[in-house]
């Protein structure tokens, strides 16, 4: 096994630098500058904005964002596909599937969106994990951690970037009854490190971390500091359904516009179908969202 997996498996996150290729970095800067503009004046409708946690994402009073969805969404043109061909690179998909322990043929994909800094305010999320409810008691919470193993979640710093707290260990066991306290509420925490266990992640541009996203985590976002980070999830389409809720609650029917499968790559062609499976062989009506807030 290897390092970075056995990391993994141990910690339920690992730090992996360097593998966006020298050339391909300013590109991604550029790309994501594009993206953001376009959101903050009001011209690209899939956004987080301020004030709300998880999706749905509506309007809010401030017109302020904390992040930009759909990436590979070929409506933003050109910055698409720099995404879309980050997104299936093989510096990326290669970790993905050593983490996974699937082959390439297997891998699946998913989300993808930008984590950025709102103008307005600070903002921070609750602690959670991101398919178990707050309230889940301590033997659904073990339920759930059994089977969460059947994609990885990463963020890919464009910037500097400290945003995300993590308890290590914490995607193996349920939480402590000190932990619930801190992690039962909608309310986001006032110090992130008041969780037990809780650390804090500090990205390099260009270093990816890839984590179990049923970690318990948590994110804090300054207004005063430049954030993009690449926000993403990809997943192991040998798990078929068990990745439905977490995935198509955000919304996907775009991805069957064919110009998205003329943007991508063979092997995005081929992670997009597996996809496509999954939303075929899903009922709309058994979606719902993982997490309120």
């Amino acid at each position: 096994m290897s390092s970075i997996k056995e990391t993994y498996d141990a910690q339920g996150f690992v730090v992996v630098p360097n593998l966006i290729h020298p050339q391909d970095f300013s590109n991604l800067q550029d790309a994501a500058d594009v993206v953001v503009n376009r959101t903050r004046e009001g011209s690209w409708p899939y956004r987080r904005t301020l004030g709300k946690q998880f999706p749905p994402f509506d309007d809010d009073e401030f017109k302020d964002y904390w992040g930009v969805q759909m990436l590979m969404h070929p409506d933003l043109g050109e910055p698409a596909v720099e995404f879309s061909n980050w997104y299936t690179s093989d510096a990326l998909t290669s970790v993905c599937s050593e983490l996974l322990q699937c082959g390439e043929e297997d891998l699946q994909m998913e989300l993808f969106n930008l984590l950025i800094n709102p103008l307005s305010r600070s903002f921070a999320l609750r602690w959670h994990r991101d398919d178990v409810k707050e309230n889940a008691p301590p033997e659904e919470e073990q339920a759930a951690l059994n089977v969460w193993h059947n994609g990885v979640q990463w963020n890919t710093a464009l910037y500097e970037d400290s945003c995300l707290y993590v308890v290590p260990g914490s995607h193996k066991v349920p939480r402590t009854p000190e932990q619930r306290v801190h992690s039962c509420t909608m309310d986001p925490p006032k110090n992130p490190m008041d969780m037990p266990g809780a650390v804090r992640l500090t990205l390099k541009p260009g270093e990816t971390v890839f984590y179990n996203s049923n970690i318990l985590h948590c994110a804090t976002y300054d207004n005063t500091v430049k954030r993009a980070t690449l926000h993403a999830c990809t997943g192991d389409a040998r798990h078929g359904a068990a990745r439905a809720r977490n995935i198509l609650q955000h919304g996907l029917s775009w991805v069957k516009d064919s110009r998205f499968k003329e943007q991508l790559t063979p092997k995005g062609r081929r992670m997009l179908d597996r996809l496509l499976d999954l939303q075929q062989n899903t009922s709309p009506d058994s979606v719902g969202y993982s997490l309120e807030g």
